[in-house]
């Protein structure tokens, strides 16, 4: 097949795991090599092959030749690979930029957490985001936020530490250890009642999207990671995926902080 195609050993390896419904990731942790690298051979492998989805690419595989395709439907299926490649390059540049800035931050998390933040805003296409600190019996503290509306801010400010509702998403989030994505923050029935998280989120932050990442440190919770967006546009898996690793950087930077917090008291 690879020399009939015209396909490395590499590619057609690539183009057999994509097209058996095999994800990025999964075969870039299985090769040892970068998403942003399956990326490129995919939009090789589209190219030299002449298909513009996976169907045809598994049609092509199975020796079925699949239905011509035009000069301009495959210049936009090799636009959309490009675009897809430079977002992915985009991702990969900011988790690197904050990994060398938690590693230069010496513990200072108040210019660290908001980088991560800023970072997540952009690349997952949300408004606001807020890291919240976990205290015991289901209690949060907001601790570092970008984007935020005033108003919600505020309130935050005010409220101190304090404890969640079973029903919100960081209740949620709290009771069941798993991101919450929550579609519409309105239509959900915890609205229609007093809770004051939820009010504040809709109302005063204007909230409508949002998803809850748990920040894990080993079975510990230590916080949540939350991005909002103010129109009704879910959080797709690939963007949530995304988040969850700007989580975990923050719980990296969390960890590292606290260490050096730790070296600094023991010589003082």
């Amino acid at each position: 097949m690879s020399g009939q195609s015209g396909l490395s050993q590499r590619e057609l390896q690539i183009a057999q795991s994509y097209a058996g419904g095999e994800t990025y990731q999964t075969i870039a942790d299985t090769l040892c090599i970068a998403p942003s690298t399956v990326r490129t051979h995919l939009a090789t492998i589209y190219r030299k092959l002449e298909v513009s989805s996976k169907l045809e690419l598994a049609t092509y595989l199975k020796g079925d030749a699949p239905k011509p395709r035009s000069q301009s439907e495959m210049a936009a299926v090799v636009s959309e690979l490009a675009l897809s490649l430079e977002e992915a390059i985009s991702r990969e540049k900011a988790l690197s930029e904050v990994l060398r800035i938690i590693s230069a931050s010496h513990g200072d998390l108040g210019a660290v957490m908001p980088l991560i933040l800023n970072y997540a805003l952009e690349l997952c296409d949300a408004e606001f985001g807020i890291l919240f600190e976990y205290h015991q019996d289901g209690r949060f503290l907001a601790n570092h936020a970008a984007g935020i509306p005033k108003p919600f801010q505020a309130w935050l400010d005010d409220q101190g530490v304090f404890a969640v509702g079973s029903e919100t998403g960081l209740g949620r989030m709290n009771n069941q250890r798993e991101v919450i994505n929550i579609i519409d923050v309105k239509s959900e029935a915890i609205y229609q009642t007093d809770d004051p998280l939820r009010y504040a989120t809709a109302d005063l932050g204007g909230a409508r999207s949002f998803v809850a990442i748990p920040m894990l440190a080993g079975d510990s919770l230590v916080g949540a990671f939350t991005i909002y967006r103010q129109t009704v546009r879910p959080f797709s898996e690939d963007t949530t995926r995304l988040a969850q690793m700007f989580a975990a950087q923050s719980v990296i930077a969390l960890e590292n902080a606290r260490m050096i917090h730790a070296i600094q008291a023991a010589h003082s």
